[in-house]
């Protein structure tokens, strides 16, 4: 029987699952992903608006090593442009006709080692997360004791399977940061 608990638990950890991916998607690799740069935040497109680059234009990649920015609306060419070089990527964007080319340069050694870093300290702030999901549920499993029809055993049982779930959940975290770690070095 799957408790209320472990269904409030499994969405809980999705989410944070979920955020983890997307966390890690947006570290650069050496290879030009779309997810690399589409939240980047494009102020002034519009007036008095600062809207992500995804929602402003299309994204994608002719390559593995260059990004193709199509804006929907021609008039911010130049505050995409902008925005793509203020953003702390260390990407150069070149303006061809109606579209932006973005090269994405090749890793140094020592880069991809600090980008190893950031991703295991990413993993590390999600596993935390999911630490801080189990004590929730925990403590509402303790509020359950002494409750008319709750046994010891069914507490037991769901501290169980809440643990499961959990070592279930930063095992997949863990997986997800050795398959980047493994792109990250991959040359």
């Amino acid at each position: 029987m799957i408790s209320e608990f472990q269904t409030k638990a499994r969405q809980k950890l999705s989410q944070v699952l979920t955020l983890a991916t997307e966390d890690l998607d947006s570290i650069k690799t050496g290879r030009a992903k779309p997810a690399l740069i589409e939240n980047i935040r494009v102020d002034g497109a519009y007036p008095g608006t600062t809207l992500e680059l995804r929602e402003l234009a299309s994204i994608s990649s002719s390559d593995s090593q260059q990004l193709i920015v199509k804006p929907w609306d021609q008039g911010i060419l130049a505050a995409i442009e902008k925005a793509i070089a203020a953003s702390n990527l260390g990407l150069n964007p070149v303006v061809d006709n109606d579209l932006i080319r973005i090269k994405i340069p090749p890793l140094t050694a020592e880069r991809r080692e600090e980008l190893v870093k950031l991703v295991w300290q990413k993993i590390e702030s999600s596993r935390i997360l999911i630490r801080q999901v189990r004590s929730e549920i925990r403590d509402e499993i303790n509020q359950q004791k002494g409750e008319a029809g709750v046994s010891e055993d069914d507490i037991h049982q769901w501290f169980e399977d809440l643990q499961q779930l959990t070592d279930d959940y930063i095992k997949k975290l863990e997986d997800l940061g050795k398959a980047k770690e493994a792109e990250l070095k991959q040359i």
